[in-house]
């Protein structure tokens, strides 16, 4: 997983609330396990007409905004169905960082097993960077993990809590099988005391 330390980026402004995993990533992508390609299905239904031509209104079709590495969104991000392809798509497109007011529990742990992190602000903060993002490639955002802050266009700082340990594996790039192989070396003398033990075994 690729680490997380600092971003710098063009943050997308989308002041929806109730965002749910079925927006973000409609079910007809579902069908892949691979977590690549995902990027052109983000926000399908918001971002295409039914003969697949661009709406042009959609943020992300917005010419400041397509390459976008932040989204600025409104409460209750991530809603609705468990999909880890929801983050999957996110990543592919190139978020790497989301900030809501709120996020549903499963989304969140997803974001951060697939290296993007959720930021929680309160709704004043919210309002001052949907601001900031509604200015497009004019201002930019920083993200600085390691200091929890965000830094706004004109320097304002805006300081945030993370979980100690999702914030290690972030900084370190360490995904669910990244943990476990660290612990290669205890679980190969293990499996080799259990053998000699239990040699019948």
């Amino acid at each position: 997983m690729e680490k997380f330390t600092t971003l710098t980026g063009v943050a997308a402004p989308l002041p929806i609330v109730n965002v749910d995993t079925d927006m973000i990533i409609p079910k007809d992508y579902l069908k892949t396990i691979k977590r690549t390609g995902l990027g052109t299905g983000l926000f399908a239904e918001m971002r295409y007409n039914p003969d697949g031509s661009e709406i042009e209104d959609f943020v992300l079709n917005k010419p400041a905004y397509r390459n976008a590495k932040i989204l600025v969104a409104g409460d209750n991000f991530g809603c609705g169905s468990s999909r880890e392809h929801a983050p999957w798509a996110l990543a592919d497109f190139g978020i790497r960082c989301v900030i809501s007011t709120s996020f549903a529990d499963i989304f969140h742990n997803n974001c951060f097993k697939n290296g993007i992190l959720p930021i929680t602000v309160s709704p004043e903060e919210l309002e001052a960077l949907m601001d900031d993002a509604e200015r497009g490639s004019n201002a930019t955002l920083t993200v600085d993990l390691e200091k929890q802050e965000i830094k706004g266009p004109d320097g304002g700082v805006i300081k945030f809590e993370i979980d100690a340990f999702k914030r290690h594996c972030l900084l370190n790039g360490l995904d669910d099988i990244a943990l476990t192989l660290e612990k290669a070396p205890e679980i190969d003398s293990f499996e080799q005391k259990y053998g000699e033990s239990r040699p019948w075994a």
